[in-house]
């Protein structure tokens, strides 16, 4: 492979940050020579400012947090760092004080004699069971830094399908909020003035526009009975879904939803396959694998689900047949990984099955936002223009009056 120029910037020992060019192969070859000199590489690439190559990316808040700091760890151990030193290098290149704090945190448990998985799970808000028993796994086998490399690969892809979700799901929520907010200012205020104009008058009001100012009126007189009792059953609804019962109830009536319920079932089981091909693919036995994974799904019941394929495989019977058993996931899951245990290449196979329905699940996002934006529209089209339309009419039978 031919030599190629890098950019580099670098932590020296005594803290300064030094930048340059340097000639290797590849960025990781580069990252390594600045290893072997002395230096902790913080980004390198073959733009000046070191942008599209071997760089450590900066974010923040709760998931990012994690994101970044696992990139950060899985760059400087595979590039030779020890590990207290990459430890101490990501402290200081975290932006919030927060998780700066919470890394400093497992530095010193890891001085003080801790092994990285135990002073990870100190934290279980930030490092799921999955996350410290992949790093406790690459402990006990001297690859931490290819765990914390298909660790960072989890993690983005999962960001990545989150953040797809949620900007997805941001416009839809806008039109209903800008909609119900259009109808209570003419009901509320428009109307009320509109309304004035029958007060010197003895003719007969129009039907459409009589139940137009009775709403109106309601809404006057009412809308703050009307604020607290929504606010009271979404409370309550709040309340009972933190319960047990609750929240395995609203789980699945979810999963019933038209076109959003399909949308979430796929978003769950690209989590699960994304989950059980890290586990399985680095020597996590299935059982514990599957428990595991369980515990990183959002949806309960799908969750529960995965103790009765634990069971299966107990059993002897394989993973295919319990979960294909459960009714929770996509019929295909089930055929892959039939496919996946027959050729011996499971953690292929829920690799390629987590790609697959998270390509899905931004195909099934995008055809509830296609239906869901033009029928909110439509509702709220018809809604004001009833309402104009009433008036209209008002007006309308004023004139003939007058004529």
């Amino acid at each position: 492979m031919p030599s190629a120029t890098f950019h580099y910037r670098a932590r020296a020992a005594d803290g300064r940050i030094r930048t340059g060019v340097i000639t290797a192969e590849d960025a990781r070859s580069a990252a390594r020579q600045l290893t072997h000199q002395g230096l902790a590489p913080i980004s390198v690439g073959t733009g000046e400012k070191s942008s599209g190559g071997f760089q450590l990316p900066s974010f923040g808040g709760g998931a990012k947090d994690v994101l970044f700091f696992t990139q950060e760890l899985s760059t400087l151990l595979n590039s030779g760092v020890p590990l207290d030193r990459a430890l101490s290098i990501t402290s200081e290149l975290t932006t919030r004080p927060r998780f700066r704090a919470i890394v400093v945190d497992i530095l010193r448990s890891i001085k003080g004699g801790r092994s990285l998985a135990d002073s990870l799970a100190l934290h279980p808000k930030y490092f799921s069971d999955l996350f410290v028993n992949m790093v406790r796994a690459g402990e006990a086998s001297g690859s931490l830094g290819q765990i914390f490399e298909r660790l960072s690969e989890f993690e983005r892809s999962r960001d990545e399908l989150r953040n797809y979700i949620i900007s997805s799901m941001v416009y839809p929520g806008l039109l209903c909020l800008v909609g119900a907010g259009s109808i209570f200012m003419l009901l509320d205020f428009v109307v009320p003035r509109f309304a004035s104009v029958f007060d010197d008058t003895r003719m007969k009001i129009p039907l459409p526009t009589k139940i137009m100012l009775d709403a109106s009126a309601v809404v006057q007189a009412w809308w703050w009975v009307v604020a607290l009792a929504l606010g009271a059953i979404a409370g309550s609804f709040v309340f009972y879904t933190r319960t047990a019962e609750g929240r395995m109830w609203w789980d699945g009536a979810r999963l019933k939803l038209p076109v959003l319920g399909d949308a979430l079932r796929k978003a769950e089981t690209s989590r699960f396959a994304r989950a059980m091909s890290t586990l399985v693919g680095n020597a996590v036995p299935l059982v514990q694998s599957l428990n595991i994974s369980a515990g990183i799904l959002s949806n309960k019941r799908m969750a529960a689900s995965l103790g009765e394929v634990a069971r299966g495989v107990k059993r002897g019977e394989g993973i295919s047949q319990p979960l294909a058993r459960t009714r929770m996931f996509p019929a295909l899951a089930s055929h892959l990984l039939t496919v996946g245990e027959e050729t011996g290449k499971l953690d292929a196979m829920f690799t390629r099955m987590a790609d697959i329905y998270e390509e899905e699940t931004r195909s099934s996002i995008k055809r509830f936002t296609s239906i869901f934006e033009p029928l909110v529209i439509l509702v709220m089209g018809i809604i004001v223009g009833s309402l104009v339309l009433s008036m209209l009419i008002a007006i309308t039978s004023i004139n003939d009056v007058a004529i």
